[in-house]
């Protein structure tokens, strides 16, 4: 039986019934139900109703497909063997104004902050970046007086 699948010139073919009702489908017919339903474009729902087969377990017979073809690293699309890896392509980081020479820092710098809840911060020997960036985090802090 030559099946046109894309038209749905009939059921898909069972080759066996079992006892609980489950079906046994001819295994080129499947392939060939397989591949028209994994084509852009087409409705997988509609194949299978006009195939007499359930959505789902058509669907299901497509990401079982998928999943091998995964599995072997190899997808076959349009007669074309392609590798499954993409290709990696370096860049050269972008190029940036060097930044500003630092400032000597004055050895031996302290600062000590009593906060408003009794917590109290010695800080010594700190550059001026660390500083600069300890008082913007106390400065967001909301913190009760206790």
């Amino acid at each position: 039986m030559t099946l046109d699948i894309l038209k749905g010139s009939g059921g898909l073919r069972a080759v066996k019934v079992l006892s609980n009702g489950k079906r046994r489908f001819d295994p080129v017919e499947k392939d060939r139900l397989i591949d028209a339903a994994m084509k852009p474009g087409v409705s997988v729902a509609r194949l299978a109703l006009a195939h007499g087969v359930n959505a789902n377990q058509l669907r299901n017979w497509v990401k079982l497909r998928r999943d091998r073809q995964a599995q072997g690293g190899l997808t076959v699309v349009a007669g074309q063997e392609t590798s499954a890896f993409v290709p990696v392509v370096a860049v050269l980081p972008i190029s940036r104004q060097p930044d500003m020479p630092a400032r000597p820092s004055s050895a031996g710098m302290r600062v000590i902050a009593s906060l408003p809840n009794g917590v109290r911060l010695e800080l010594e020997d700190v550059d001026e970046r660390a500083l600069s960036a300890m008082i913007e985090v106390l400065g967001r802090c909301n913190v009760p007086a206790g």
